[in-house]
């Protein structure tokens, strides 16, 4: 177990392999096991870390937090633990939410970066349906509050993602606490989070957008697509949907390596 102090926590992180760094971002539920399947086939060619994320699981929180701030301190823990390594700048893949970490990253931090793959970030306010997007994740938060984690996780899973990934999906391992916060503080807050589109174009050319083809006509791909579409790049098209790099991990990381 390695940790490191950053402030106003401590994280979590694990390295394996040897090679260029390759930092794993994750979105929900934002721990490091979700990338375990993936990892051991990028281990070949990479050093790759796995990090929870801060206020989950073992990323234990220390003080008063700034949560008006969350996006930007959650980036600035991903180029400390970069800088920590000692080997950047660095790969990095985020999915999902953390893709919205690696793009806040990248125009905060670019110096930490040499090649950036967000796959499938919730950049919703991209879409022309954007704003039926953001309203749909406040009623999710919504359920939540009302019902509990399971009927709002089920709502935001079906309507949001292809059924290629449900499955996989509803048979996650439960964690009550990495939820409750995850809804509090990420659900209705990233995807609308503003992006820094003149300096991600700025350093467009080490960004390969990437989504899962089974993804395809759901809004985290066509989100990525807008992206791309934004950024001059072409979208690399994974194995999988959402989470093709648990459901479909040894194809899912040799096309990844391929993308690179």
């Amino acid at each position: 177990m390695s940790t490191l102090e950053v402030p106003g926590a401590r994280l979590y992180y694990e390295t394996h392999g040897r090679g260029p760094l390759f930092l794993l971002i994750t979105g929900a539920p934002g721990v490091a096991d979700v990338y375990r399947a993936v990892t051991q086939h990028l281990t070949a060619h990479f050093t790759v870390a796995v990090y929870d994320r801060r206020g989950f699981s073992r990323s234990l929180l220390e003080g008063s937090q700034d949560y008006d701030r969350r996006l930007e301190t959650d980036a600035d823990d991903a180029r400390r633990l970069i800088e920590h390594l000692g080997a950047g700048p660095a790969i990095v893949f985020g999915a999902s939410s953390g893709a919205v970490v690696g793009l806040e990253l990248l125009a905060r931090h670019p110096s930490a970066i040499r090649t950036l793959i967000p796959y499938e970030p919730p950049v919703t306010r991209l879409l022309s349906d954007g704003d039926t997007w953001v309203r749909f994740f406040s009623e999710v938060y919504d359920l939540h509050r009302r019902s509990g984690p399971e009927p709002a996780m089920t709502l935001f899973r079906e309507r949001t993602f292809a059924p290629y990934d449900h499955r996989y999906m509803a048979n996650a391992p439960r964690n009550d606490a990495n939820a409750a916060y995850w809804f509090e503080h990420e659900l209705r807050q990233y995807p609308p989070a503003p992006l820094d589109l003149a300096s991600l174009a700025a350093h467009a050319g080490r960004v390969t957008p990437a989504v899962g083809r089974e993804s395809r006509g759901h809004p985290c791909y066509e989100a990525t697509v807008a992206l791309g579409m934004r950024l001059g790049r072409d979208v690399a098209e994974l194995p999988g949907g959402h989470i093709g790099f648990i459901a479909d991990a040894p194809a899912f990381a040799a096309a990844l390596v391929k993308s690179l």
